[in-house]
């Protein structure tokens, strides 16, 4: 069995006109676009995919640890429903017994796969099975063996490994994120491989600029180990910063991203931030001060990004690790991050004023608040020239969340102040899913424009590029 690539399956799990307008007039006009543009390269610049897959390119254990185990989208909505996440393999912090047996985990899962009825997840695992693996019904309690035993059997044959998979994708780069204290071993193993699949870091610091982020007063220390910098100074602790990010640039990083609690930033002048800075890394600085310190880095880094040219990606406003038992007996990004009100306007105002006119730097705005599209992020990326506006990202990367962000920002900010779609991803089948979702999604926003007027055919269709390819590719530099 020998995947090929198709970026649109076709099969009874996944209709061929799916996503598309109702109208037969406009569903005519988003088939061409479309078809223009489904095979366009991915651009993934930005994902949480392990560099370890394409560094050793070995092959996928199990469909279990493929699919379940180590996707957040699933297990979270298993749990919900009283699925132990013991039970789906999730492993503890502390090394306790969880499921082991792959049948087993993989048997929950297809029992409980009518929960994702309607959800962006049963469109992406749709895809994936019939893309990939080429099943045609929908998976169930009752085909649980025997889908399972067709894509152990596909995962056991080399076109199936992450390089094979990485060019069946049709991936042009994919960009990882690690963090400030990483070593890239991965990513320096892959530069010596000879393979020619673009791989690149990302720069994300918050272990050593939250100062509520757990272990920090330990996370400066091999911070400045790492750098040979005093980061028991301001002074030190910036150039440690500068360091490591010429360090993954070395490493074909082109940007950073910063997933903060809220969006704000300060310009404290140099006295003011030095004595911050003592505060918070001396341990247990008040809630305002941590988010005061947040804010000030994220401003540094802005700074630094005009000097080295990396883009700035903030993501705001996740109330990580909510649910506090779960944060205690398996850690972070379990599935219960929730989103919360995002304030903009007056949030960013100090770092626009220090570098929002600055042509040459892009930053790019996230939300997870989408009472901000038309009121703040659309009218703010649609003046200023450092900014740009992110897809719709995690809870919204799904249909009628495109929909609604391309209904509210889009006539303000126009499609050029946007970046295209990324697929801010762990879980590489998911890849060419998301990415056709997305293109599925423009073609048929862009088919009503066109039905209606406002856009000749001919600018969709360059549109249709636009947000399926280039807008990302120079956005992120790459």
């Amino acid at each position: 069995m020998t995947p090929s690539r198709l970026p649109s399956p076709s099969s009874q799990i996944c209709a061929p006109d799916r996503l598309l307008p109702l109208d037969p007039t406009a569903r005519a006009v988003a088939r061409r676009l479309y078809d223009s543009v489904a095979n366009l390269p991915i651009i993934s610049p930005h994902g949480h995919t392990d560099p370890r897959w394409y560094a050793e390119n070995a092959a996928f254990p199990d469909p279990a640890k493929l699919f379940v185990v180590p996707d957040h989208y699933v297990f979270r909505m298993l749990y919900s429903q009283g699925v132990r996440m013991e039970n789906l393999g999730v492993p503890t912090r502390d090394g306790a017994p969880v499921e082991t047996d792959p049948r087993a985990i993989w048997r929950r899962f297809a029992a409980h796969y009518h929960l994702f009825r309607g959800t962006p997840t049963r469109l992406w695992l749709d895809h994936a099975f019939a893309a990939l693996f080429g099943l045609d019904e929908r998976l169930s309690a009752d085909n649980a063996d025997a889908v399972y035993e067709r894509i152990a059997a596909a995962l056991a044959l080399p076109a199936y490994r992450p390089r094979a998979l990485f060019e069946t994708f049709g991936i042009e780069v994919i960009a990882t994120t690690e963090g400030a204290l990483d070593d890239l071993s991965c990513h320096a193993e892959l530069g010596r491989s000879g393979w020619g699949g673009r791989v690149v870091t990302t720069y994300r610091p918050d272990a050593v600029v939250d100062p509520e982020f757990e272990g920090f007063r330990g996370n400066l220390i091999r911070f400045g180990e790492l750098t040979g910098e005093d980061t028991a100074t301001w002074t030190g602790y910036l150039a440690a910063h500068r360091q490591r990010r010429a360090f993954f640039r070395d490493h074909g990083a082109t940007a950073s991203d910063h997933g903060h609690p809220s969006a704000r930033t300060a310009d404290l002048d140099p006295v003011e931030a030095d004595r911050l800075f003592r505060i918070v890394s001396g341990g247990q600085p008040s809630p305002e001060q941590a988010d005061l310190f947040r804010g000030q880095m994220l401003t540094e880094m802005a700074r630094m990004s005009l000097d080295d040219g990396l883009v700035l990606q903030i993501h705001p406003g996740s109330r990580r690790n909510h649910n506090a038992g779960i944060f205690a007996r398996f850690g972070r990004d379990m599935g219960a991050d929730i989103p919360g009100p995002t304030d903009y306007v007056a949030a960013l105002k100090p770092l626009l004023d220090a570098v929002g006119n600055e042509p040459s730097l892009t930053i790019i705005l996230f939300t997870l608040d989408e009472t901000a599209y038309s009121r703040e992020l659309a009218p703010l990326a649609g003046h200023y020239p450092a900014l740009r506006l992110g897809p719709p990202w995690w809870f919204f990367d799904s249909v009628e969340g495109m929909k609604r962000f391309k209904s509210q920002a889009i006539e303000t900010a126009g499609f050029c102040n946007t970046v295209g779609f990324n697929d801010d991803t762990r879980a590489f089948p998911s890849i060419p899913a998301r990415h056709d979702v997305a293109r599925r999604v423009d073609c048929a926003h862009l088919a009503e424009l066109v039905g209606d007027g406002r856009l000749d055919e001919d600018e969709a269709q360059e549109l249709a590029v636009d947000l399926a390819y280039r807008l990302a590719k120079e956005a992120y530099r790459l």
